[in-house]
């Protein structure tokens, strides 16, 4: 089948279920799941696949809202991640649900081609990217391993092809010290809280010392329970970022010192605990990330220019793990949010509207056209499969 022909297919493939995947985001977004309780979420995204005649195999990886629909047999095994999770209190502020049918739309998409262009369309059911690294555990437990590229995108209020993210990390800080009267006999007392206000002193004077790109963000999660006892205990919870993740150890090391300086100076005993997986930094693939520039231009959308898209950073995710394994694209796809970026509400509203329903249909065009050119290009196909063979070495 010549490009041209397979691309047109695809196309037609999205047009035509154009308004059963706007139905699937709209429904994902009313009926919001946080991480690994995604449970109608995930059912909702495996409807319209399995419909198709998908192998479905669920609890992916021991996740119970992790799957896998497969359809074809070809040596090229691309996998198409559905991220479906939201954010507590302010929904799909993040626009997952657009994530979601974009990726069912590219899966179907890619089955009308499958046999012609010898795919495996591997559709993976990502569960907790905000909270939790759903594909690094999958990562883990072997649910890449016969992938050879991997492709997604993300809603946001630009269009950006080879969009790139932050290596993070989070912690939790327990400090423990002795409660007390804080009137009768404070000196008897050793408070927590204070070891957290020492430890937050510290990190605020280290922000002016920090390299390019690198972050910090944190939240006191527990302050104490009444004003007249000295806190026994205190915790707080600190994300770390930064441009890669040797930038990200020396950051985490300057960060303990400052958690250390909290229980030094008061007298308490402290611990740290990661709460998650560590993300990696996103590294779009060069060709497949310059394919999909082509087609947002084609499309008639306007991608940032690519000598501004390293210096533009978004958050961090789970993908950017993928994507140091194996070829691998995440770009954003805008939407009219009225000047709102994610995680505001604004843009939990506007990830249900009309541009929204637009980024769906287009997204999945422009993934599933990349990929059938990937397919369909003897040196990039030979790469990928290639770079798999090392893998698997």
């Amino acid at each position: 089948m010549a490009t041209a022909t397979a691309s047109r297919c695809v196309e037609d493939a999205v047009n035509r279920c154009r308004g059963d995947l706007v139905e699937l985001s709209h429904s994902i977004h009313a009926e919001p799941e946080l991480a690994f309780a995604e449970h109608r979420s995930c059912e909702k995204t495996q409807a319209l696949v399995a419909d198709r005649g998908f192998e479905i195999t669920n609890s992916l990886g021991g996740l119970a809202t992790a799957f896998r629909a497969e359809y074809g047999s070809g040596p090229l095994v691309i996998g198409i991640c559905a991220e479906y999770d939201a954010l507590p209190g302010i929904g799909h502020a993040c626009g997952h649900n657009i994530i979601a049918a974009s990726a069912v739309g590219t899966a179907l998409a890619l089955a009308e081609v499958a046999d012609e262009l010898a795919l495996t369309v591997v559709l993976l059911g990502t569960p907790a990217e905000e909270s939790g690294g759903g594909k690094v555990l999958l990562l883990n437990a072997g649910a890449f391993d016969d992938i050879v590229a991997t492709v997604m995108l993300h809603p946001g209020p630009v269009d950006i092809a080879a969009a790139r993210s932050l290596a993070l990390s989070q912690v939790a800080v327990d400090y423990r010290g002795r409660e007390s009267h804080a009137a009768v006999a404070p000196y008897l007392g050793v408070n927590a809280v204070d070891a957290i206000t020492v430890s937050q002193v510290a990190i605020g004077l280290l922000r002016q010392q920090l390299a390019p790109g690198q972050m910090m963000h944190g939240i006191v999660t527990d302050g104490g329970q009444a004003t007249n006892v000295i806190p026994g205990r205190a915790q707080m919870q600190y994300t770390m970022r930064a441009n890669d993740a040797a930038s990200l150890r020396e950051l985490e090391k300057r960060m303990s010192d400052c958690f250390l300086a909290g229980a030094v100076a008061t007298g308490c005993d402290y611990s740290v605990s990661e709460t998650e997986p560590a993300y990696h930094e996103l590294t779009p693939d060069s060709w497949l990330a310059d394919t999909f520039r082509d087609e947002m231009v084609r499309i008639g959308r306007s991608p940032v220019p690519a000598d501004i898209e390293a210096a533009m950073p978004l958050g961090s995710t789970d993908m950017g793990n993928v994507t140091q394994v194996m070829p691998g694209i995440h770009p954003i796809v805008g939407i009219d949010a009225g000047g709102a970026s994610v995680h505001q509400s604004a843009f939990t509203e506007a990830a249900a509207g009309p541009s929204a329903d637009t980024a769906v249909v287009e997204g999945a065009i422009m993934l599933a056209r990349t990929v059938v050119r990937l397919a369909q290009t003897p040196e990039q196909r030979d790469r990928v499969l290639e770079l798999k063979a090392r893998r698997a070495a």
